[in-house]
């Protein structure tokens, strides 16, 4: 059963900004780098793309996981 934005929030991934790099989002995924920008290319995760550089909203990766419920 998906967790509340609120309770994914304090529980889950609490170490890292809500906003993230493609590195960090690589470490929360357990994944390689390589394969993190395969997810962004193919909008399997939401992000943000700001010049050259991938911001990733934390919120888009709970989603990912299926962590918490689309509201």
């Amino acid at each position: 059963m998906p967790l509340s934005q609120k309770e994914a929030y304090s529980v889950v991934f609490k170490d890292y900004p809500d906003v993230v790099s493609v590195s960090q989002m690589s470490e929360m995924l357990g994944i390689s780098e390589k394969s993190a920008y395969r997810l962004l290319r193919e909008n399997r995760i939401e992000h943000l793309k700001v010049g050259r550089t991938y911001k990733i909203p934390k919120l888009h990766i709970f989603r990912y996981l299926n962590v918490v419920g689309r509201t």
